[in-house]
């Protein structure tokens, strides 16, 4: 069977990577259903060698999709996604909108596929550090147990959108930053430790998101989590020192062992041969990369990881597609 597939926000960047995914891992399309805002209504978009005109939300829901795919923003979201699904359409929704209802599945496929239930038409795709490091995580946990999590970000300007991106080229190219700007502080050749709002307890809503998202996702409220996140003048590709305190005492090589055999991930882990993952190696490739794999010798049971991940693919857009061929592949689609 072919669906008729909607992709919301088709003209921003993880619009468009939305559908260099769908095309790359083969969904059957029977129609594509582009959406964009207003001032977009009217204009094309290629795909597949056949092209598109975009549509307005009103117009998306008339021609009745059976996947919607999200990236147009949370109040756009909490506005139209309830829309689609009253129509019986599955919406993966990538804004932050959603992933805290209890009433909402928050997925990361290799990690709880069995969160998604069949008839909960509205599912979130969680934050794009989040996705890496709990992929990177949960095999850990799930043999050893993990209590306590220390977790920094190198985070890609890109995750802020074509307005952080903007002012990047401006800086290098040395012009003037169009306004409004994305950030207070110069983006290029500086690291800015501020993503998203503060909050009144002096983290940041990304902070906060790697809390509540990763007990969410992986069922374990017991996990301390700690998180300090960074903006950085990456052009594409996330980053993560991740810091945790096991349960259980693990051997290395085994534990290296059960990543290399677990889905989703690649392991780079060779230091004398220089070996282990960038930013810019784990660009344009879907797989979550882990390296730097080492003891605390400060902790019992203390261990370091590097993870690295293309935030615009498995820390958007390929998890989304991934949710829909799940989807797909359990017959909940009619």
């Amino acid at each position: 069977m072919a669906y008729k597939v909607a992709v919301v926000g088709v003209t921003g960047m993880v619009g468009q990577v939305m559908l260099q995914v769908l095309d790359e891992m083969k969904f059957p399309i029977s129609e594509l259903i582009p959406v964009a805002s207003e001032s977009s209504v009217g204009k094309e978009v290629e795909f597949q060698g056949r092209t598109y005109r975009i549509r307005s939300m009103l117009e998306a829901i008339q021609s009745k999709p059976q996947i919607a795919l999200f990236s147009a923003g949370g109040s756009s979201s909490l506005e139209w996604a309830p829309k689609f699904a009253a129509e019986g359409c599955y919406v993966i929704d990538n804004s932050s909108a959603w992933r805290m209802d209890p009433q909402v599945s928050l997925v990361v496929p290799e990690v709880n596929e069995s969160a998604l239930k069949e008839g909960s038409f509205i599912i979130a795709n969680p934050n794009c550090s989040t996705i890496q490091m709990v992929v990177a995580i949960n095999p850990i946990h799930r043999k050893y147990g993990i209590k306590r999590i220390v977790v920094s970000t190198y985070q890609s300007f890109t995750g802020t959108g074509m307005k952080a991106v903007r002012q990047y080229e401006a800086e290098r190219d040395g012009k003037s930053v169009p306004e409004p700007r994305a950030y207070h502080h110069p983006i290029f050749e500086n690291c800015i430790p501020h993503c998203d709002l503060f909050l009144e307890n002096g983290y940041t809503k990304e902070e906060m998101k790697l809390v509540h998202e990763t007990r969410k996702i992986m069922s374990a409220p017991e996990i301390k989590v700690s998180s300090t996140a960074v903006r950085v003048p990456v052009y594409g590709g996330h980053s993560e020192s991740v810091n945790l305190e096991l349960s259980q005492a693990y051997e290395l090589d085994e534990l290296r062992q059960l990543l290399k055999n677990s889905p989703g991930l690649c392991v780079l882990d060779d230091p004398d041969s220089y070996a282990y993952p960038t930013p810019q190696y784990a660009r344009h490739k879907n797989e979550v990369f882990v390296g730097r794999l080492r003891r605390d010798e400060s902790l019992e049971n203390g261990l370091n990881l590097w993870v690295t991940a293309d935030n615009l693919r498995k820390g958007a857009a390929t998890n989304a597609v991934q949710i829909a061929l799940k989807i797909r592949d359990l017959g909940w689609i009619g």
